[in-house]
């Protein structure tokens, strides 16, 4: 069970990694869907980062970019996110990184979690 403790401008919560907090004015912690695109971006690139190395695919580094659709006439909702994942140091064909990414997808939790309700895009560019 997670615990939120309300505070003056949101609610924190204690987690073994250390305190979040969580609030809608930015000023006071980390927005609500700024946490949401996070755990779609992060999650995703996880299982990415697993399934090339059980490819043995050798990379140097992943960076993710993440833009945000939200539908202002309708409560802000977070209505699409595109993900791009900008691989470094790769000596493989680009075909072989997007079929790993195809895998990721599937097996991550979060974006399997949302993908009924958010559209989720997600492409590889190599550096």
């Amino acid at each position: 069970m997670l615990t939120y403790k309300m505070k003056e401008k949101g609610y924190s919560i204690d987690l073994p990694y250390g305190e979040l907090d969580i609030s809608g004015d930015e000023t006071a912690g980390f927005r609500p869907y700024q946490l949401l695109v996070s755990s779609i971006a992060v999650c995703s690139g996880g299982v990415y980062r697993k399934i090339l190395v059980k490819k043995r695919i050798d990379y140097t580094t992943i960076d993710i970019e993440a833009e945000v659709v939200r539908n202002e006439a309708n409560v802000n909702e977070v209505t699409e996110v595109h993900l791009t994942f900008y691989v470094k140091g790769a000596s493989v064909a680009i075909e072989k990184l997007e079929k790993a990414l195809e895998l990721a997808t599937k097996n991550c939790p979060i974006v399997q979690s949302v993908n009924k309700s958010i559209l989720i895009t997600e492409k590889v560019i190599l550096n």
